[in-house]
């Protein structure tokens, strides 16, 4: 099973970080108001940049470096994909 790390880009122009097994389906339950408390209110999202990785600690640990950029490096991150 492969481990995903995503940007979804939130109705308020806000970026979301996050990991997941599937990719699709977590969008899915961020819109249904499901997701992450913070998605919740900044409905719909939309995935805009998207990492696969073999193993879950590879993909908690480039969670973690992303949340640390700030939003500029984020968006060269996804713009440059």
């Amino acid at each position: 099973m492969h481990n995903y790390v995503y940007i979804a880009e939130c109705a308020d122009g806000t970026l979301y970080t996050g990991w997941t097994t599937n990719p699709e389906k977590r969008i899915r339950k961020h819109n249904a108001g499901t997701g992450a408390k913070y998605t919740r209110s900044r409905r719909p999202v939309k995935l805009v940049y998207l990492e696969k990785f073999d193993n879950k600690s590879d993909a908690l640990r480039r969670e973690y470096e992303i949340k640390q950029l700030s939003r500029v490096q984020k968006l060269l991150l996804i713009n440059h994909e």
